[in-house]
């Protein structure tokens, strides 16, 4: 049997201003393409489907249209919500979209509710235990998730996750290829740092052991890198499908590629797909600034500059953009020593001159003084910002 793991599209995503849809969509078309060329019996979707829980129009259009032209070759989908999802959203929309041949799962459920998914495909029958995203306050509600007596009842997350977990393997089968798929943070992860902070620490990080060994793939969504959780675990991260910000510059995303058969081992071939407009993270100093943007002139992607300089540089972002217009992101970096903490001394509000309070930080901070034109900037710059704020 052939299973195509994918995760965290993130369709709809906006990135400083610029839609990513599109790149999405073209990979997308890839997997699709590689789906029928492979003849895949299954396409697994891990989460983060969305970039936010009510998304545009036109990503949910390129979502089904992308699971429409599955269900024309003949393969069946399983998709599950992430964080980023509205789980109650994609719940309301699960019997039109088995139309599409998906099986959606917005909110985690014991396997005798739906949660573990059976499909008869062309190479045999494939049994999936899906776990959704669910937030600490939504999986600590027991009443919502079963009925059951105090005996039954978790107060902690983690225990909660592994219960339901343990509780989705209950129908494999040893003649059926039995799958676990989840959107969850494991420990010994390494993260893009793309990703919502708050879901992947803490409570929301799981142990390795707690996923069942019972299962023989782990399809993991919502970190971005793609990786295998340890060397002797069944459990992978597809990562997401293309270079969601500059944490992720230059790295390969694709899919994977599950070959397995009933009671023996999953091989797993990671499969790269193209990225449209890849990220380049640019390192200079300020005397080789115009040398390494005009090396970098035509990248077909977007670009984050960093630029060591000796102190503040008017202009800077409109010489890098003159050259490198891709250019979406201008940092500049100043040297350690002036980086140094400084005292933080007593303010009076009553004799508060906000000129010489920013020459003080200037000087502690860069051991110098702004020049005649950055001073001016700055006054300018305070005036707004105090109209905006009397207005």
């Amino acid at each position: 049997m052939r299973i195509i793991h994918t995760a965290d599209w993130h369709l709809g995503r906006r990135f400083r201003g610029i839609d990513r849809t599109s790149e999405i969509a073209i990979a997308l078309e890839q997997i699709l393409k590689q789906a029928k060329a492979l003849d895949v019996d299954a396409v697994l979707v891990a989460g983060d489907i969305f970039d936010v829980p009510n998304p545009p129009a036109y990503a949910e259009r390129i979502a089904y249209n992308f699971f429409c032209e599955l269900q024309a070759a003949g393969i069946p989908a399983i998709a599950i919500a992430g964080n980023h999802d509205s789980a109650s959203r994609i719940d309301s929309i699960a019997q039109l979209l088995s139309l599409a041949g998906v099986r959606a799962l917005g909110k985690p459920r014991r396997s005798a509710d739906g949660g573990t998914i059976t499909l008869n495909t062309k190479s045999g029958k494939l049994c999936v235990g899906a776990m959704p995203f669910a937030s600490e306050q939504r999986l600590l509600d027991a009443n919502s998730l079963w009925q059951s007596g105090d005996a039954d009842r978790r107060k902690d997350y983690r225990e909660i996750v592994a219960y339901l977990l343990e509780d989705l393997t209950r129908d494999f089968r040893d003649n059926t290829v039995n799958i676990l798929m989840g959107h969850m943070s494991i420990d010994g992860a390494r993260l893009a740092k793309s990703e919502v902070a708050y879901y992947t620490r803490e409570k929301y990080l799981l142990s390795s052991q707690t996923l069942p060994p019972e299962a023989q793939y782990v399809a993991l969504g919502h970190i971005h890198i793609h990786q295998r959780i340890s060397e002797t675990s069944p459990a992978y991260y597809s990562g997401s499908l293309i270079q969601l910000d500059f944490g992720e510059a230059e790295q390969e995303k694709g899919f994977c590629l599950i070959e397995v058969e009933p009671g023996s081992q999953a091989k797993v071939e990671f499969k790269p797909v193209t990225c449209h407009k890849p990220l380049k993270v640019l390192k200079c100093h300020n005397d080789n600034l115009d040398e390494t943007l005009q090396a970098h002139q035509y990248h077909p992607g977007f670009l984050k500059v960093i630029v060591e300089l000796d102190s503040p540089q008017i202009g800077l972002a409109d010489r890098v953009r003159q050259i490198c217009s891709q250019a979406l992101l201008i940092e500049p970096r100043y040297p350690d020593a002036a980086l140094e903490a400084t005292e933080i001394t007593n303010i009076d509000p009553n004799n508060f001159d906000p000129a010489v309070e920013f020459c003080n930080y200037y000087q502690n901070r860069l051991g110098t003084t702004p020049k005649p034109e950055v001073l001016e900037e700055f006054k300018n710059l305070y005036k707004k910002f105090k109209e905006t704020v009397n207005n």
